[in-house]
């Protein structure tokens, strides 16, 4: 891969990850359209873009993730002292007890990974998974406001936003599309919505890594020093674009709605399916 291609793919990741039009899907289509490497393929930059990706959530809400590590100790201290109600927790205690809720439904997901990277390999089918991921957009738009703050959310309200981004392992389809949808549907306001997409992916993308990291340090020590420097390019790239795609949503969020994005990922999943077929 050349350095180019790194900083490409990253520049796509970045982006993908983040805005509401699926990096899985765009990855697969450039594959497929430019020829090149599949960068999903290749262990060692699958990883090093998600790092670079998870880093910049880190970078966006660290003072959010900071008063989560702090209220996971806390929380720790009360339930090791046999307080189990939920309701008399602190809101950051709730905040992790809710993450890790949301987190539980890509336990299963997991065993469908060969499952998935296989229908990566279909073009066609990438392109109608993102004309459905149109639909979800355009239906999240029209939910009605919810009002519920961090305070108001339930566990359930945490599972429901789960299992709509277990849903979204599907190419094509949004995690963070998939996710705000979710908490709108649960009546979270638009902020919270967004903001606890992102954050619910950091337990999701972290997960990812520990899965590779066993093949990222076998095929790490074959590719040579020079080619794992190319890699990081990309890694770096996919976190600067990311921060920008993250603060570009919150902008959106709060402004507008997500039909733009509804539009594009019509124009992509109708170039996908016809690309599929005539190529």
């Amino acid at each position: 891969m050349s350095i180019w291609e790194s900083i490409f793919y990253g520049i796509i990741q970045g982006i993908a990850e983040f805005l509401p039009i699926s990096s899985s899907g765009h990855l697969a289509i450039f594959q497929s359209v430019l020829g090149t490497g599949d960068p999903e393929s290749n262990i060692s930059f699958n990883v090093l873009l998600h790092l670079g990706t998870l880093i910049a959530v880190f970078f966006v809400y660290w003072k959010d993730i900071w008063q989560l590590i702090c209220s996971f100790f806390t929380l720790c201290g009360k339930l090791f002292k046999g307080n189990f109600k939920f309701s008399t927790y602190a809101e950051g205690e709730r905040f992790v007890i809710l993450i890790l809720i949301a987190t539980l439904p890509l336990v299963p997901a997991a065993l469908l990974d060969d499952y998935i990277g296989a229908l990566s390999s279909s073009v066609i089918v990438v392109g109608v998974i993102l004309l459905f991921n149109a639909l979800l957009l355009f239906f999240s738009d029209k939910m009605a406001k919810g009002n519920k703050t961090l305070a108001e959310v339930k566990p359930r309200n945490a599972l429901a936003v789960g299992l709509c981004q277990m849903i979204a392992i599907l190419p094509g389809l949004s995690r963070s599309g998939s996710t705000i949808t979710g908490g709108l549907t649960q009546g979270f306001e638009r902020p919270l919505a967004v903001k606890f997409s992102f954050i619910m992916s950091i337990p999701a993308i972290m997960g990812a890594c520990v899965l590779e990291l066993p093949d990222f340090f076998r095929t790490a020590t074959t590719e040579g020093s020079t080619q794992l420097l190319i890699y990081m390019a990309g890694a770096v790239v996919a976190g600067l674009t990311g921060v920008a795609a993250m603060k570009l949503l919150t902008y959106i969020s709060k402004k507008s709605n997500f039909r733009m994005f509804a539009y594009y990922c019509i124009a992509a999943g109708l170039f996908a399916i016809i690309w599929g077929v005539f190529h």
